[in-house]
């Protein structure tokens, strides 16, 4: 890992990153006219600045001298390098509405101005305590992970698909369907998985989430579906169909707490008729190490 995100710096300034603490590095943020910023567990440290030309050296060697061919990605505001670790931009966007009712969709984005790297991180075992307040029976509750940002969700979601896949002695090991739209649960490579996500999960990878979903529920027979950051009404249908299908849905979601997350519209009807089940908030400790809290579809906390 260390060294394929190395040979995506400038020449000049790979030396210095072969030198850094790779150990809980969360994210690289890169800022034309200011030092880089490495951003750990809970420090921030500084690095060699990177000009106007440097980040556009990078910017070829992340999409091997094709940005163009980067053009979908581009326009929701990220790259993903093999690996799963995704790069968001920021620049100047183009942008238009084609039927004039302000409906605007971002076509492009050009003077790129910065680059956020967020290292991801294949943690086994991390989950291994949250999914006993999972379990309903011999399968699952329908289960929403939350969190701000950075708190590592997709870590999470990844090591919980990985065990539930596997089983052990007291549960058979079920069916995982992994709708996988950014390349960032199985960071994919010619249609294998570089991360362990065990030896029942299928995995759909570049796939939209609410087409992906449908595709599975069609085609491989799941008993789990799993999706990073449901977000879309769309998706959220599908996942109300899949309650009718005896499907579960594993999915995480953006929201800062447990108030904030059941007062999203789209989830409300999902409550309702027990599509979703249980959440569980990860959050940080002021030391840096996560933590988590589990609660029923009402939002009363569970004792661990």
């Amino acid at each position: 890992m260390q060294q394929q995100l190395i040979n995506v710096f400038p020449t000049s300034i790979r030396p210095k990153m072969k030198r850094i603490s790779w150990d809980g590095l969360e994210e690289i943020r890169i800022r034309i006219g200011w030092p880089m910023e490495l951003i750990y567990d809970n420090r921030s440290e500084w690095l060699g600045m990177i000009d106007r030309y440097g980040l556009n050296e990078m910017l070829n060697y992340i999409t091997g001298y094709s940005l163009y061919a980067m053009d979908e990605e581009l326009k929701q505001g990220f790259l993903t390098l093999d690996g799963g670790h995704r790069i968001g931009i920021t620049g100047h966007t183009t942008y238009h509405d084609t039927l004039n009712i302000g409906n605007t969709k971002v076509t492009n984005i050009v003077d790129i101005g910065g680059l956020n790297f967020r290292i991801a991180h294949e943690k086994k075992n991390c989950a291994k305590q949250i999914l006993p307040f999972l379990r309903k029976g011999q399968l699952l509750y329908n289960t929403i992970l939350f969190a701000v940002p950075g708190v590592g969700k997709t870590t999470y979601l990844r090591d919980l698909i990985r065990l539930i896949s596997n089983g052990d002695k007291n549960y058979r090991g079920l069916k995982v369907c992994v709708v996988d739209e950014r390349s960032e649960i199985g960071a994919c490579y010619m249609g294998k998985a570089r991360n362990d996500l065990g030896v029942r999960t299928d995995i759909l990878d570049g796939c939209p989430k609410d087409t992906g979903m449908k595709m599975m529920l069609r085609s491989m027979s799941p008993q789990v579906i799993a999706v990073d950051e449901l977000g879309k009404e769309t998706e959220f249908q599908i996942v109300e169909e899949m309650r009718c299908c005896g499907v579960n849905i594993l999915g995480t979601m953006h929201a800062g707490s447990i108030q904030e997350l059941l007062e999203n519209p789209l989830l409300k009807k999902c409550i309702s008729n027990s599509s979703i089940e249980r959440f569980v908030e990860l959050y940080k400790k002021s030391d840096g190490e996560r933590s988590f809290k589990i609660y029923d579809k009402g939002g009363c906390e569970l004792d661990k």
